[in-house]
């Protein structure tokens, strides 16, 4: 990652390219792609920073941060599988480097012999508040993007998603008789 603010907006200049190429129809899409993609390359710079000195990566960390949203802080590998939105053998792959450090542990489940329970210890859910500290601090409180833009992006980005198929928003709950 460049140091310096380089002296013109690549992403603006690989738009004039497309459109100098005749690529009128696909220029806006590739500006949109394109800006999201460096977007998510600056801001996953900034977590990493933030968690560099608990020794997190963001999976690890969000790994933590499920666990420690859940009742009791456990969760069946399958249940964080899906709401992490990863493949299972990444989930693995984080579980075991995790365990390897003492912030979970992998238990059978009590209900279903072929399943496993994620477990918070003690050491993951301390490690986890400063780092959700940290990220609050260093990221999440001021992202770089004033508050009303902010806003209505994240709500483009959500209608993208769930047409994306990402998630169904549920029906709202009928009035009470």
């Amino acid at each position: 990652m460049a140091s310096d603010p380089l002296p013109l907006d690549p992403i603006a200049e690989a738009r004039r390219q497309w459109l100098a190429h005749g690529w009128d129809d696909a220029a806006d899409g590739m500006t949109l792609v394109t800006s999201v993609m460096r977007a998510h390359q600056l801001l996953l710079a900034r977590v990493e920073g933030a968690l560099k000195r608990f020794d997190l990566s963001f999976a690890r960390y969000e790994m933590l941060q499920l666990l420690s949203f859940t009742k009791g802080g456990e969760i069946p590998m399958a249940s964080a599988t899906a709401r992490l939105q990863v493949h299972p053998t990444s989930v693995s792959h984080t579980v075991q480097r995790l365990e390897r450090d003492g912030l979970v542990e992998r238990r059978p489940h009590p209900n279903d012999g072929r399943a496993s329970l994620l477990v918070l210890t003690d050491a993951g859910r301390a490690l986890c508040a400063a780092a959700v500290e940290a990220l609050n601090a260093e990221v999440f409180i001021e992202p770089g993007i004033p508050q009303p833009q902010l806003a209505e992006l994240v709500r483009t980005l959500a209608r993208f998603r769930e047409s994306a198929g990402d998630f169904v928003t549920p029906p709202p709950a009928p009035e009470p008789l």
